[in-house]
């Protein structure tokens, strides 16, 4: 094995056996790709060592995002959870095709704008505010058809719980630049990074990383037995 050639970048000698692509990996391969460009079997050694022993970078900035994650979510009722969930997977969702990108200031803008549309709405005024930025007034608006059927079909409270998801998800994103690494993206790359390991916890094919599992995509469906309903798990 010593002697092949990395299956992956075909340049550094494979020392390791990687199920995933069912040939030797070197190292940096394995390293850096895991979990991005490689599917890896969650029974793989090499991946169950790094999640229990990870380099100190890595290590630093998952203390980091856990200590951002972690007053994002508090507080959160197990419905909240769930249209917490909801809405980020949206925003995931919208992220590929949006031109010009979207940026972390544009899901805060898309955010407000809709959560002062309810709040409005809440009132006994109907008035639609809208974001500045093309980009942010198209997220707005998939975020608003997104959820319009669960507000038709739910209890009036749910405009409230809505309101809550929306305003820490704008207060989020306008906070991610000064917590986490990951300039004007940072805030979308943490998102979609934690809906893949959701994604992955709850069994979801990962040929579909920008959904986040059932949790996600139905806010007010019935929980897995033995699984708390919508709860974010840090990863």
């Amino acid at each position: 094995m010593a002697d092949s050639r990395c299956i992956s970048c075909g340049r550094r000698k494979g020392r390791r056996v990687c199920p995933a692509l069912a040939g030797s990996i070197c190292p940096a391969c394995c390293g850096t790709k895991r979990l991005g460009e490689i599917a890896c079997p969650p029974d793989c050694t090499y991946l169950a060592t790094a999640r229990h022993h990870p380099p100190a970078v890595v290590q630093r900035r998952q203390e980091r995002e856990a200590r951002f994650l972690v007053p994002l979510i508090h507080n959160l009722s197990e419905r909240q959870h769930r249209l917490f969930l909801f809405v980020q997977s949206v925003i995931v969702r919208a992220r590929p095709s949006a031109l010009p990108p979207l940026t972390d200031r544009d899901v805060a803008d898309a955010a407000a704008a809709l959560a002062a549309t309810l709040e409005t709405e809440r009132r006994g005024i109907i008035y639609e505010h809208h974001a500045a930025s093309l980009p942010a007034q198209r997220l707005e608006q998939d975020l608003a058809a997104a959820v319009e059927t669960h507000r038709k079909n739910g209890p009036a409270s749910l405009d409230r719980d809505l309101v809550t998801v929306l305003r820490r998800t704008e207060r989020a994103a306008r906070a991610a630049a000064e917590h986490l690494v990951g300039g004007d993206e940072a805030y979308l790359d943490l998102v979609e990074q934690t809906l893949r390991h959701v994604a992955q916890q709850s069994g979801a094919d990962e040929s579909q990383p920008h959904g986040a599992g059932e949790a996600a995509t139905q806010p007010d469906g019935a929980a897995e037995p033995g699984k708390t309903p919508g709860s974010l798990i840090v990863p």
